[in-house]
């Protein structure tokens, strides 16, 4: 039997999806009690604005950070923002909440909090490394933190050298409170300096052109059509040079879609299905049409060729039109 600890109300609210089987009582268990303590100090301040409120999320701004716990809590993220509230949000923690769900919504938090450079994930569900690429979405990001709890991608080898490579524009000044140095950055590049220079040069045009976000097609554009045409270079070439493209164009092709853009994935495969069962019936038809076809195709051969002459004589009178 462990024992419990009766605490007030309030307290409660700060148990979110984990643990809302135990949120509608005042009975705690003392270790979710440890957790909700954790959770008074981590707040901290007395200024703490909530947001959102619900029983299964939450979300508060307190200073200079946004807390979200749980999936409604990302509703926050589309309420009317102030100038001077959004542009004073410089960390974001997420807790509870998929992964993917958040991903979608980078876009909007690169536009809406401009000086956001701290990202928090805990309990998120990051599981693989092309996960970490979405994270190039937001204008900035000096620091990144993901908990190993409930965050599987941090048992990875090669997780934070990955983001150090994909990352590289953001000049990350610390992963996980480690402080990244400069032999971190040349170690990245080393792992997949040239995985990402295969795929730059491998990669056709056209797949480049689908795979990179607008501001980059237009990049590659110019360069391929434009100055290279000028310079006189292959795209190739002009992929193996730096100066042209950038070091950015190998480490866009790290790149992780959102769930907003594989919304219509279903209807694209059965498209797909359609048309190769329409494609099989067809092939049914004509396999078993093809032998009385056929037969008709050398019975008009037959018929056209039995009288010699006059066949000669009507093949050289269309060779004749034709000239």
């Amino acid at each position: 039997h462990r024992p419990s600890l009766v605490v007030p109300q309030k307290v409660s609210l700060f148990f979110l999806p984990k643990y809302s089987t135990v949120c509608n009582t005042l009975l705690f268990p003392i270790e979710c009690f440890h957790v909700c303590l954790s959770r008074l100090v981590e707040t901290g301040s007395g200024n703490v604005q909530s947001l959102s409120l619900s029983d299964s999320h939450l979300a508060e701004l307190d200073g200079d950070t946004l807390r979200l716990f749980g999936l409604g809590a990302l509703e926050a993220l589309e309420r009317g923002w102030g100038v001077q509230t959004a542009g004073a949000v410089t960390v974001i923690t997420f807790r509870f909440i998929n992964y993917d769900a958040i991903v979608p919504t980078l876009p909007r938090i690169r536009v809406k909090f401009p000086n956001l450079s701290h990202l928090i994930f805990l309990e998120t569900n990051i599981s693989r490394l092309p996960q970490l690429a979405a994270l190039a979405q937001v204008r900035r990001l000096d620091q990144l933190t993901i908990h190993p709890e409930g965050n599987p991608v941090v048992g990875l080898a090669l997780w934070r050298s990955f983001i150090i490579y994909r990352l590289y524009h953001f000049n990350l000044q610390k992963i996980n409170g480690q402080e990244v140095t400069m032999n971190d950055v040349i170690a990245a590049e080393r792992v997949f300096g040239t995985l990402g220079h295969i795929a730059a040069t491998e990669t056709p045009r056209c797949r480049l052109l689908l795979l990179l976000e607008e501001s980059r097609k237009r990049q590659l554009q110019f360069l391929l059509e434009g100055r290279g045409r000028r310079a006189g270079l292959s795209p190739e070439e002009l992929r193996d040079n730096g100066k042209l493209l950038g070091e950015g164009l190998s480490r866009a092709l790290f790149n992780y879609p959102s769930r907003d853009c594989n919304a219509q994935s279903p209807e694209v495969c059965s498209e797909l299905v359609k048309r190769a069962s329409d494609t099989n019936l067809k092939g049914e038809a004509l396999h078993k049409l093809w032998p009385s076809m056929f037969a008709e195709m050398v019975r008009g051969c037959v018929l056209e060729m039995r009288d010699r002459g006059a066949f000669r004589q009507a093949s050289l009178a269309k060779l004749t039109e034709t000239k």
